[in-house]
């Protein structure tokens, strides 16, 4: 019973997917592969280190312009010997927004987001057993620029700068990442 539901309410929602497009509305997915560039301040010392990121990103466009949306990444991974691994973890919402400057929401875009971000440090043992973690919420932002190929797909490059303070320890982190979204 329930698996027939769901896919009438799936079937429902790729029906109307093509008319949400023409006027921008409806869900979508973002995936971004990037670089993290952590800055780390603790009592008058100081650190920088790179890392990859990768952030998966859905949320809901209500028209062209403005979107509500989610977003879960690894921004940092290292190996710290013994099989323990550090790793930053980030779960935010906030807002988005963009402008497209072709005809029908294609064409290059300029866009920009900001919301709060809870940044996780985790210890973990062999892989998957967390040690310890510890929490720190501050507000993030960004910046955008892309291209629409159309109403439903589009590859952008994504700025996001995050915050973090743990006991002392600052961490300024700095994303650049290559992100495709696809709407629908």
């Amino acid at each position: 019973m329930n698996k027939t539901i769901i896919l009438a309410a799936v079937l429902a929602a790729c029906a109307s997917a093509p008319a949400f497009a023409a006027d921008g509305r409806g869900g979508y997915i973002r995936a971004e592969i990037g670089q993290s560039d952590i800055d780390l301040d603790y009592a008058g010392f100081s650190a920088s280190e790179d890392d990859t990121s990768f952030v998966f990103s859905g949320g809901y466009w209500f028209n062209r312009n403005f979107a509500l949306e989610g977003h879960v990444g690894t921004l940092y991974t290292e190996y710290l010997g013994d099989d323990l691994d550090l790793d930053l973890v980030s779960f935010g919402v906030g807002v988005a927004a963009k402008h497209n400057f072709g005809p029908d929401g294609t064409g290059f875009f300029i866009g920009g987001r900001a919301g709060i971000a809870r940044i996780t440090a985790q210890l973990r043992e062999d892989d998957w057993d967390v040690i310890d973690d510890e929490h720190s919420n501050k507000p993030y932002f960004g910046a955008s620029v892309g291209y629409d190929f159309n109403p439903r797909f589009g590859l952008s490059l994504n700025w996001d700068r995050r915050q973090a303070d743990f006991d002392g320890v600052d961490l300024d982190i700095d994303t650049l990442g290559i992100g495709g979204e696809l709407r629908f």
